[in-house]
């Protein structure tokens, strides 16, 4: 598994450009259905999938962050419009820390072949040095994960492949995603509104 590193780099690119497209098209479906615009439309939108439809968005959010091909990004921003910020901070904060655990743990028992084939050799040198050091990768981790200014997922799976334990690893993911997931999920929720307008009026 993962030992041709041009045929999964392919494979991790056409699996991003489908992603891409499908979260694309929920957004132009949604806009001309009204989801985006009307509050009583979300709301009707929502509750036609009641509560299997939010364990349905956590399970997106655990398999985005382990097959990263949707931008983690537009599934927090999806997350707070169809369920509001508190209920869409959770789903979207349970939801990604389940994948972050996954992803380590995979990383764990595969090893550094497992990133040397899923990700360009361009991205790996750009962070390789931070794993020098256990405590400097340890610290250089949490404010990666803590700001969101680097490709997490990546660094969940790079981290599985160092010293780092469980424990040092579960801390800085339960204590650190909260800032970065609602810099994503309010964020983009504010700068959506502000072109709300916008959005009425190409409908």
């Amino acid at each position: 598994m993962f030992k041709n590193k041009k045929t999964t780099l392919i494979a991790m690119n056409v699996l991003s450009v489908i992603g891409i497209i499908l979260s694309a098209a929920f957004f132009v479906y949604a806009w001309h259905a009204g989801i985006l615009t009307s509050q009583e439309k979300m709301k009707e939108f929502v509750d036609y999938f009641g509560p299997l439809g939010y364990l349905m968005f956590v399970l997106i959010q655990i398999i985005q962050v382990v097959i990263p091909i949707i931008p983690g990004g537009v599934s927090c921003l999806v997350g707070v419009m169809l369920y509001g910020p508190v209920w869409g901070f959770v789903a979207n904060y349970v939801g990604i820390c389940m994948g972050s655990f996954i992803v380590f743990a995979i990383a764990k028992y595969y090893g550094r072949p497992l990133i040397d084939n899923m990700f360009s050799d361009k991205l790996i040198q750009k962070y390789d040095k931070w794993t020098d050091t256990d405590s400097h990768f340890s610290k250089m981790f949490a404010i990666a994960i803590f700001f969101p200014v680097a490709p997490d997922d990546f660094l969940c799976y790079l981290a599985g492949t160092t010293k780092m334990r469980w424990k040092t690893y579960i801390k800085i993911i339960l204590l650190c995603k909260p800032f970065s997931i609602a810099i994503y999920s309010l964020g983009l929720v504010f700068l959506f509104d502000k072109f709300k307008g916008f959005f009425r009026g190409l409908r």
